[in-house]
């Protein structure tokens, strides 16, 4: 596995790749890696030939009171996750590499529409964060493809809407939510769980599993399986972000022809914030 920081040899790196008409996998992640990243990095081994993993903290996608210094970073345990796991590049930048000029002195990408509410209304300017840094390593990689999770179902709204807007030719996959056995999405704040809040971290998931359920039944008094779901899981100890129903496609508000559904949820425990979401059809 070719392991850099620099732009200029991994683009060498991919030069050779495309000599030998190789297919250019991409999956962006921000390190500490886990069983999730790796089924990413698995479904786009599936789907190309030459798979770049980039591991880079974004500081632009996080805000002034937000977790950017205490964010888990575990570089030589991730190389060899990668490693194991068949990744051809590990791209691993530093902030100097990716933005030369500075934060305050570089360009960014704002997505309109997609990236209002739920997770962009309670964290300003975060997806214009992720929005930003994915179009410079689309830019960089030219990927033929490139892998995102369900998981973090707004963004991967997100980086579909400006794929398609600024004309990138990457074809965008998204893979299934990874989860532990008692149904706790994987994700690296996890890493901050208590034992007791880890105990507690699964009802989220069971409550949208619930409302999706009634859903898929039958029921349509959205509100009260939001409120109900709420009372839920305010009584086990979450203190709420947000938890809405919302069209799969556009994230707006259901409408009556929407039979794609999708429900979504951020909530802290303690101090972590947690998120998750579940997809439904309507019968």
């Amino acid at each position: 596995m070719i392991t850099t920081d620099s732009i200029q040899t991994l683009l060498k790196a991919l030069q050779n790749a495309r000599d030998q008409k190789k297919r250019i996998g991409l999956v962006p992640t921000m390190g500490n890696l886990h069983e999730g990243h790796i089924s990413l990095l698995e479904l786009a081994r599936r789907e190309s030939d030459f798979v770049v993993t980039s591991l880079f903290v974004n500081p632009m996608q996080f805000g002034p009171q937000e977790d950017l210094q205490s964010y888990p970073r575990t570089p030589s345990a991730d190389q060899k996750a990668l490693s194991r796991a068949g990744c051809a590049a590990l791209f691993a930048p530093s902030v100097k590499e990716m933005y030369p000029n500075g934060l305050s002195n570089h360009c960014s990408v704002l997505v309109p529409g997609v990236s209002g509410g739920l997770c962009g209304e309670s964290r300003p300017g975060h997806f214009q964060g992720v929005a930003t840094v994915v179009t410079k390593l689309f830019n960089i990689v030219q990927p033929d493809i490139a892998v995102f999770g369900q998981k973090d179902y707004q963004q991967l709204a997100v980086i579909r809407a400006f794929t398609q807007d600024l004309n990138f030719a990457t074809r965008i996959l998204a893979a299934p939510t990874f989860r532990a056995p008692d149904g706790l999405a994987l994700s690296s704040r996890n890493g901050y769980l208590s034992p007791v809040e880890r105990d507690i971290a699964p009802l989220l998931y069971r409550c949208i599993r619930q409302i999706a359920e009634a859903v898929e039944q039958g029921e349509r008094d959205y509100a009260s399986l939001i409120k109900d779901g709420k009372t839920m899981l305010e009584g086990a100890g979450f203190r709420m972000d947000y938890l809405e129903i919302r069209a799969a496609r556009t994230l707006e508000a259901p409408a009556q022809q929407d039979k794609s559904l999708v429900i979504l949820v951020a909530a802290f425990i303690g101090t972590t914030r947690l998120i998750d979401n579940i997809e439904c059809c309507l019968p």
